[in-house]
C-alpha cells in the first residue's frame, strides 16, 4: 500500500528534531506505537523509504511524525528540513511490535522515544497514565524531545539522564544497572524499550540480570 499525503505544517521542536503534521488517507489505521515507511514526494527521492513512528493518535484526522534529522549525512533526513507546507510524502504499510500491554517502565534512548509518544498521549487522553514511568537517555539537555509535554504527563515519573552534559537537574551517565536499580522498584512489571541497537542490547541484558521475567519486555524486532 502506498498513499501520497500533503504536509500541513512543519517545525523544529528541538535543534535537530522535526515535527510534521500531514493529511491522513481515508481508512488508514494504526495502533499507538506503530510506524510506517516514509518517502519524500519527489521523483529522485520517492523510492528512498525510511521507517518513522506515528506520533499522532489513530482517531485524529491527521498524521504526525517526530523525526530526528542528520544534516551531516547524505540521506532522507538531510532533505526533510527543506520541505514546506504543500509538499508531499508517501506513506506505506503499517508495522511495529511496540504496543501497550499495561502499566510499566518506558526506557528510551534519544529518538527511540518516538513510539512512546503516541502511547503516552493515548493514555493521557484516557486518564490512564498512573503507574507508568519514562526513563529517557540523551546526550545533552537540548536533545530532550517534548520535555514539557512529558513533564506534564508524568511529573516525577519522567526521569532524564545525560551522557555528554553534567547538570544539577539531571543524572549524568548512562542507563545502566545502577541507574535502573535506583529508579525501578519492581522488575516483574512491564518494560518498554526503544533506542539505538547497542543501547537496547545493554539495557535488556541489565533488566534480565535484575530479574525481569521472560515475556515482560516490549521492543521493536529489528
Amino acid at each position: 500500500m502506498t498513499e501520497e499525503i500533503t504536509i500541513k505544517h512543519t517545525d523544529f521542536i528541538t535543534h535537530n528534531v522535526l515535527h510534521f503534521i500531514t493529511e491522513k488517507p481515508e481508512g488508514y489505521n494504526f495502533k499507538p506505537g506503530q510506524a510506517t515507511e516514509v518517502s519524500i514526494g519527489r521523483e529522485e527521492w520517492k523510492d528512498e523509504k525510511r521507517p518513522f513512528t506515528f506520533t499522532s493518535l489513530p482517531q485524529e484526522d491527521h498524521l504526525e511524525f517526530t523525526i530526528k534529522v542528520y544534516p551531516s549525512l547524505e540521506g532522507v533526513t538531510k532533505e526533510l528540513p527543506g520541505l514546506v507546507k504543500g509538499d508531499t510524502l508517501f506513506v506505506h504499510d503499517v508495522f511495529g511490535a511496540i504496543n501497550y500491554k499495561g502499566p510499566g517502565v518506558f526506557i528510551a534512548g534519544g529518538a527511540g522515544v518516538t513510539p512512546f509518544i503516541a502511547i503516552l498521549k493515548d493514555l493521557a487522553d484516557k486518564g490512564e497514565l498512573q503507574g507508568n514511568k519514562l526513563l529517557f537517555a540523551n546526550k545533552t539537555s537540548r536533545d530532550i524531545i517534548l520535555q514539557e509535554q512529558f513533564e506534564e504527563w508524568l511529573g516525577d515519573d519522567f526521569i532524564n539522564i545525560l551522557s555528554n552534559e553534567e547538570t544539577e537537574e539531571y543524572a549524568y551517565g548512562h542507563i545502566d544497572k545502577d541507574f535502573l536499580q535506583e529508579h525501578v522498584e519492581d522488575f516483574s512489571q512491564n518494560f518498554y524499550l526503544c533506542g539505538p541497537p547497542e543501547f537496547m542490547e545493554d539495557v535488556e541484558k541489565d533488566l534480565k540480570e535484575l530479574g525481569m521475567p521472560a515475556g515482560k519486555l516490549v521492543k521493536e524486532d529489528f
